[in-house]
């Protein structure tokens, strides 16, 4: 899979390459003009957005984009943390974004998940991982043909998870998917619904498919 980078620090460039070059394939551009110009090719399986940036910023190469219909999924880098620069990047047509500074796995995470969404992958009603069925219209879970109670936010976790599968998603994924950018709960909240998650999939012994990466987040996989 080929991956942009649209960054015009040259350091964190090759570093953000580095990250990624076991995995993706990858081709970097140093600013703005010259990412819209790789970009509007729509060749790229997902692009990473630096903000500010010389010639265009990151909203501008964004809004250009999209009006041309080039719809490649992409990853906003910011250095601002405030709840307007998340809105309006994702407003204008970004799918997710990433604060600086952020650890190789969350970026790896991120981008599993956009290339993920973009392959029509979360387009099945029916989400399977070995015996466990999830129904995203009904919102029933069952194993075994044997259905499973699930508050709301634990379906809601169970069906990221599934949708993931082998993907790891991190505290803050879960957070704003979730509970939403402005929720006055913090993601200490994403423990408690993980733990009473564990504790219904246990019963059939299913707790052991999701796994905790400390300090990262968490995966489901048969790993």
């Amino acid at each position: 899979m080929k991956i942009l980078i649209v960054e015009d620090d040259k350091i964190l460039s090759n570093t953000i390459k580095q990250c990624l070059e076991e995995k993706f394939d990858t081709e970097q551009a140093y600013d703005g003009y010259e990412g819209y110009t790789y970009a509007k090719g729509n060749i790229y399986d997902a692009i990473i957005l630096d903000i500010m940036m010389p010639e265009m910023n990151g909203y501008e190469v964004l809004e250009k984009l999209r009006q041309n219909n080039v719809l490649t999924p992409v990853l906003i880098l910011t250095a601002k943390d405030s709840l307007s620069d998340k809105v309006k990047g994702l407003s204008i047509g970004a799918d997710d974004y990433l604060v600086k500074p952020f650890e190789r796995e969350e970026l790896i995470a991120r981008l599993d998940a956009l290339i993920r969404r973009n392959n029509s992958f979360y387009t099945k009603d029916i989400l399977e991982f070995k015996d466990l069925k999830l129904n995203t219209k009904s919102r029933k879970v069952e194993i075994n043909g044997e259905e499973i109670v699930l508050q709301g936010k634990q379906f809601d976790l169970l069906e990221y998870l599934m949708k993931s599968r082998d993907t790891i998603i991190t505290k803050e994924q879960i957070f704003d998917r979730i509970w939403g950018f402005n929720s006055d709960t913090s993601t200490n909240v994403i423990e408690v619904y993980a733990s009473g998650l564990r504790k219904e999939l246990k019963k059939y012994n299913y707790d052991q498919y999701i796994k905790t990466l400390r300090g990262v987040g968490y995966i489901l996989s048969e790993k």
